[in-house]
């Protein structure tokens, strides 16, 4: 039996990783009941006024005005997974503002951290989505792509696969950007410790749209966006295990932790051609091109994203 679900686990990442994940998304899109809601998975970090939620739970809107934004976090850490959410942006003119969702692990200098940031702008101006990448306390590994579609009309899907061979951040299925564990980027691969899950709301007008040039327009406030469909399919992390759980251990991985199945430790062909075409097309920052920050690119430069 155990050799069949094996097997049937291992047919569905195939699936997966086959460039189907429209089919999936559009699944869980109509069906509620496999959404987690919120006080099963998330605590509000600050500023509860300033958290709202649908009356069935399934919908959760973080607010910003001039008196404060407001957070969540999940209550539990998790080492490799993937880590999907639906979010609509906050609409109309939000310059200024930043919704964050992204894994950390929340150890202060020496934090790991995998991030999606998007950056408000001016009405009829495209959002600019920023990653970032921490490893061991160091970031400034930002990349940026303007987003080919409208993030404040209806619900996108924004996930993060994590395993120990790669990272990988996904907009809808397109992998936006592919960050690889290899002997030359042992050292600046987020890898030994657990994340929790986050998002945000803040204002960040010194430097979220054109470098700070554009304020935020108050008179526009409340800034809203909003969230559904939580899906952290993850291993869960205790701080002080001394024991590798099983779910995060390559010899010991299961169908069910399909993650870290050897499909998913690189990009497939249909994934390959969405990478090549979001980069040629909607890349505008790659800190790894910017000679003013860095006169010798930083080691995971040289990567390609897949052999």
């Amino acid at each position: 039996m155990g050799g069949t679900w094996r097997a049937v686990g291992l047919s569905f990442l195939f699936l997966v990783f086959s460039g189907l994940f429209a089919c999936v998304c559009s699944q869980s899109e109509g069906d509620d009941s496999s959404a987690k809601v919120f006080d099963d998975n998330f605590q509000i970090m600050w500023a509860q006024d300033h958290f709202r939620t649908s009356e069935n739970g399934q919908v959760w809107h973080l607010v910003l005005d001039q008196n404060s934004g407001s957070g969540f976090k999940s209550k539990y850490k998790y080492r490799f997974g993937w880590f999907s959410m639906k979010l609509k942006l906050v609409p109309g003119d939000s310059a200024g503002v930043v919704t964050a969702y992204y894994m950390s692990s929340d150890t202060n200098m020496n934090r790991d951290e995998l991030d999606f940031e998007f950056l408000g702008n001016r009405s009829g101006e495209p959002y600019a989505l920023q990653t970032n990448i921490y490893a061991k306390g160091v970031g400034e590994r930002e990349q940026r792509h303007i987003l080919w579609f409208d993030p404040t009309t209806q619900f996108h899907t924004y996930s993060i696969l994590w395993n120990s061979r790669q990272i990988v951040f996904f907009v809808d299925q397109v992998p936006v950007r592919v960050h690889r564990h290899t002997e030359a980027t042992s050292d600046v691969f987020p890898k030994e410790q657990g994340m929790y899950m986050f998002s945000s709301i803040w204002n960040a007008d010194n430097w979220a749209t054109r470098g700070g040039l554009e304020k935020t327009n108050w008179t526009a406030a409340p800034f809203v966006s909003s969230y559904k469909k939580f899906h952290g399919l993850g291993c869960k992390w205790e701080d002080n295990s001394t024991t590798l759980l099983p779910c995060a251990n390559n010899n010991r991985a299961s169908a069910s932790h399909w993650w870290n199945e050897a499909v998913a430790w690189t990009l497939t062909k249909k994934q390959r051609e969405y990478y090549r075409w979001v980069n040629s097309k909607y890349l505008i920052y790659d800190y790894c091109h910017d000679q003013s920050r860095y006169s010798i690119k930083p080691v995971e430069c040289s990567v390609a994203p897949w052999d």
